[in-house]
């Protein structure tokens, strides 16, 4: 062990941000794996091991004799040397991500140590545009050299240089950067697969290597400073190996609040007001007397406790218990900061002047706070701001213990003590002590970034969006007239334009619909509930807290006026002047609910009732009413766009060209009626979900669907690959921001070529055509994915409060949500809901005009954003595809009977591949996939060559799990180990090809 300990190469004469440096964590990494190994299961094993990688190819691809000779290696296992196995190469993936995530987050920290943007010669493929769509904008359509590194793209720093080398007129700047709005919203979707007692290891593990960094650059460490953290280092790791990698038990919902507040708490709350500060300071770098935006520019809202879409165990009380939550966290991170500041601003009246409102603001204070005043008006009796913050303290504090009894369902005991009704009311306390500090001359960081803090946060933390699916609220309504008996039918039988005629009309008298008693079915009253708890919340937290109401799987008009009218009854509309605290957001899902969604939304705009909703009433400055409309910005309409069921419905392509065009209308119909739009993206973790790099996806935006405003969903995994480190978080966002502000001045213009959007129509067609030829109609194709994925055990994972499968009883894709789906595809390496279909379309295309429509390809990828998105995340995935690692499970896990029909479902897939991965190549113009971007090319690699023995060890033991549970002869046994056994070590080797492909759904 000591030659560990001791040993290491030179880091303090690498370059952190060289592949070296990378190149020499991963050694250390690789070598304490092993000693840990060594120690916990012997010599024998991590010899295994070793021979066990050394049968992988450098890239990354099996071959037939590799899948032999690893199989004759694996079989000889016994169960518990293949769990041991599978557990140290999932170590081996989580050790590998920490290390990348610390290269990634050492390249962030240099992305403002670069030339001047000013001095780049050329920028490629981009016009200047407005938000006014003018047709008489200067237009540069040449083809330049980004001399931009990737580490730079989409930083403050080179944004507004670009713009003012582009001669963007600054009043143009200055209006959209006032109407900046960027939310981020986390949700608790099946897919963070690491528990969060392992996520406890990792930081500490961050931790200790950030330590170890610090040292080996240090040409004055001891040596045995080195010593001592690799021995800490070794100690954390052999701690996280006797750690249970797998849930013990299903996560409840408030679980998965506390899982998603662990990212504000540990990097957003302390780090967002940067956010605020680059911004800031590099627009002044270049355009000085342009007015930053708000310091809540960038605001978070969350679907975790909230959203009950197929999850019954988010009921009004969880989500009550939520808010709480939420606030709990916010109070005890804003008393902290109170605290620090009481010990910091020491200012005494004797050496600084005091101004009288401060003065007159104290005696006030005394009056309603006399305890505090008699405690400490001596000890501070010539110190005002501590005496002030002490009563700020105070009521914070008396907040908070009233909040503690809100969230355990008490009545709260303290209801007459001073107490802050809301964090405006803080925030102008704030305010008051920080105007005072700068007319004297003084000036306090901590001050500054608790009052940026207040602003993004408030009392709320993140907003909570609603969100159900949308025949619960014609279900519900069904019921509710069928009780009172005031249609002759059942609303279910009508119609369309029946339903949206009566709707209209109930929707405009005062008249209640639904008793204060409920006498319905539980699913009935859960929503009713839901907006009751609404209006709830509202009272209690100010409409900020919850004022977002999503449908899903929304096709039709009466599908948001039956929302509308469930929030009438809950009094979040008021029919007499049209005014409501609450929008009601659409969300699209499938192609044909897409395709619909421009009439849908036309017939909507048309209806006079909505229309006034929109714009906040009848009379938008009526004010007889109790509902308080002013968070609600007027003439908004927000629209969801699902990726994830779209591009289940009908392949990659089609999906994302569906979603593209979708943006399009649904931008000209809002513009045809003077309203904004904010468009919602339901995009997920993986490719297939309407994952990847942001930056870019946000760029391939249409021209106009941006306007400054995006809403995007963060899920799952990546959360942890994307918040757990600050630098990296602040980069993340960081880029959206800046996308947004470059795809709302800045457009290509070839979104609007007719001809080319006629050639993506065609191509999507066929994708489709090809994608559902394969998913519904090839009758072997569902018994092929239950037999060769992994979906039954993966649906055993206790990973969600929420069912894998929709409520219908069946086993079929329809029933079938969309994360586990991709999930399977991925564990397998097939990872075909991310570019099946694709080859075919290119292919077809290019076979007319061979030469011709190659060279019109190679043109796309080169000038259209779109396009190359596309392709390039086509790329990405086909990179991670093992196609022969797919073949061993298809001839492992088939039943012998259906082996012969799997093999040409196989083939049709294989060729699939194969097609589309030269084709791209064709496009792109490199030898290998991912030329262009040789860091994640390496990346993937590495992991690729590296999992394969853990796909080896789960084939093997879905094998013996699947012969246990298909033996039915009574009292034989099946299997020296148990079906338990069984299950937990093919679990486990889920985790760990999850880890491996920093991808789950």
């Amino acid at each position: 062990m000591s030659s560990i300990l001791y040993s290491s190469l030179p880091a303090a004469n690498m370059h952190p941000m060289s592949e070296l440096f990378l190149r020499h964590r991963l050694h250390v990494v690789e070598e304490l794996w092993e000693s840990v190994l060594r120690q916990e299961c012997g010599q024998k094993m991590v010899d295994l091991l070793r021979q066990l990688r050394d049968l992988c190819s450098p890239e990354g691809q099996t071959t037939h004799d590799q899948a032999s000779s690893a199989v004759a290696l694996i079989e000889q296992l016994n169960i518990n040397e293949a769990i041991r196995a599978a557990r140290a190469f999932a170590l081996y993936f989580q050790l590998i991500n920490i290390i990348e995530q610390e290269y990634e987050q050492k390249q962030q920290l240099t992305r403002y140590s670069v030339p001047d943007p000013m001095d780049q010669e050329s920028w490629p493929n981009i016009i200047y545009s407005t938000n006014q769509r003018e047709n008489d904008l200067p237009i540069n359509k040449e083809t330049g050299n980004d001399k931009i590194t990737p580490y730079q793209k989409g930083t403050f720093a080179v944004l507004f240089p670009l713009l003012f080398r582009l001669n963007v007129p600054p009043q143009q700047i200055q209006r959209l950067i006032s109407q900046l709005d960027v939310r981020l919203v986390f949700t608790a979707h099946p897919t963070e697969i690491v528990r969060h007692t392992i996520r406890d290891k990792q930081r500490q593990v961050v931790h200790l290597l950030q330590q170890l960094d610090t040292l080996q650059t240090h040409t004055g460490a001891h040596p045995w400073e080195l010593a001592e953290i690799k021995e800490r280092l070794l100690e954390e790791i052999r701690l996280w190996w006797r750690t249970d990698e797998l849930h013990q038990f299903k996560p409840t919902v408030l679980d998965e609040v506390d899982y998603a507040l662990h990212y504000f708490q540990e990097v957003l709350f302390d780090g967002i007001p940067q956010l605020y500060k680059r911004f800031a300071y590099a627009l002044k770098q270049t355009f000085p007397w342009l007015e930053p935006p708000g310091k809540n520019f960038c605001s978070f809202g969350s679907w975790v406790g909230s959203d009950r879409d197929g999850n019954p165990s988010v009921t009004p009380e969880v989500t009550w218990k939520t808010a709480c939550y939420q606030r709990k966290m916010v109070l005890e991170r804003y008393i902290q900061s109170v605290k620090k500041l009481i010990e910091l601003l020491s200012i005494s009246m004797h050496w600084s002047d005091v101004l009288p409102d401060l003065l007159e603001s104290l005696e006030l204070d005394q009056s309603v706070l006399g305890d505090v005043y008699d405690d400490l008006a001596l000890r501070y009796r010539q110190e005002p701001y501590r005496l002030k913050l002490s009563y700020v303290l105070r009521r914070l504090e008396n907040t908070r213990d009233r909040n503690l009894s809100l969230y355990r369902g008490e009545t709260p005991t303290n209801e007459d003590s001073d107490k802050y009704a809301s964090g405006e009311e803080f925030l102008a306390e704030l305010r008051l002590i920080q105007r005072n500090l700068t007319e004297t001359g003084l000036s306090c960081g901590e001050l500054d970034n608790l009052i940026c803090q207040v602003e993004i946060f408030d009392f709320h933390l993140a907003q909570l969006d609603i969100r159900q699916e949308s025949s619960r609220h014609s279900d519900a309504i069904n019921e509710i007239l069928e009780y009172l008996q005031i249609l002759p039918g059942t609303y279910n039988e009508l119609s369309e334009s029946e339903r949206v005629s009566w709707l209209t009309a109930e929707l405009q008298t005062r008249r209640p619909l639904i008793p204060a008693e409920l006498p319905f079915s539980e699913k009935t009253n859960d929503v009713i509930e839901t907006f009751r708890v609404v209006r709830s919340l509202q009272q209690e937290f100010r409409i900020r807290i919850c004022q977002t109401y999503i449908i899903s799987m929304c096709r039709q008009v009466s599908d948001v006026l039956e929302v509308l009218l469930l929030a009438k009854e809950a009094q979040l509309f008021d029919p007499a002047t049209a005014v409501g605290s609450i929008r009601v957001v659409p969300l699209f899902e499938t192609v044909e609910d897409l395709q619909r969604s421009r009439s849908v939304m036309r017939e909507l705009f048309e209806l006079p009732l909505y229309r006034a909703f929109l714009a906040g009433g009848y009379k938008p400055d009526h004010t007889e009413n109790n509902l308080s409309h002013s968070d609600l910005k007027p003439n908004l309409q927000e629209v969801m766009l699902g990726y994830s069921d779209s591009n289940k419905d009908s392949g990659f392509l089609s999906s994302n060209w569906e979603i593209h065009k979708a943006q399009k209308s649904l931008q000209e119909i809002a513009e045809e009626y003077g309203l904004n739009l904010r468009i919602f993206h339901g995009r997920g973790g993986s490719v297939g979900r309407g994952g990847g790099p942001a930056y870019e996806a946000i760029l391939a935006q249409p021209g106009h669907s941006i306007n400054g405003r995006i809403k995007i969903t963060e899920q799952g995994e990546v959360l942890a690959s994307k918040y757990s480190l600050l630098d990296l978080a602040l980069y993340h966002i960081e880029t959206i921001t800046s996308a947004v502000v470059q795809a709302s001045l800045l457009r290509t213009g070839f979104d609007d070529i007719e001809a080319w959007n006629e050639i993506m129509e065609e191509l999507s067609v066929r994708s489709r055509q090809h994608y559902r030829a394969l998913i519904y109609e090839d009758p072997d194709f569902i018994d092929f994915f239950h037999q060769v994925t992994p979906i039954e055990e993966i649906s055993q994972l206790q990973i969600s409060s929420r069912p894998a499968r929709r409520s219908s009883g069946k086993k079929d894709l329809g029933s079938l949500r969309a994360i586990p789906w991709v999930f399977s595809w991925t564990q397998t390496r097939f990872l075909l809901p991310s570019w099946y279909g694709v080859g075919t379309a290119l292919d077809e295309f290019l076979q007319e005009k061979p030469e011709e429509h190659l060279k019109l390809m190679r043109y796309f990828y080169i000038k259209w954003p779109f396009f190359k998105m596309v392709i390039s995340k086509v790329e990405m995935t086909l990179a991670k595809v093992d196609i022969e690692m797919a073949r061993h499970y298809v001839q492992e896990l088939s039943s012998p009977e259906d082996r012969s029909r799997f093999e040409k479902v196989f083939f049709q897939i294989a060729r699939e591949y194969y097609l589309t991965r030269d084709l791209v190549l064709k496009i792109t113009g490199n030898q290998r996939l991912l030329d262009e971007d040789p860091t994640l090319q390496r990346s993937v690699q590495l992991r690729n060559s590296t999992i394969l023995p853990l796909g080896f060890i789960q084939v093997s033991l879905l094998k013996r799990l699947r012969q246990y549970k298909t033996s039915s002869t009574p009292g034989v046994i099946h299997s020296r180990y148990s079906k338990g056994e069984l299950l937990r070590g093919a679990l486990l080797t889920i985790n760990g090809i999850a880890a491996g492909m920093r991808n789950t759904g």
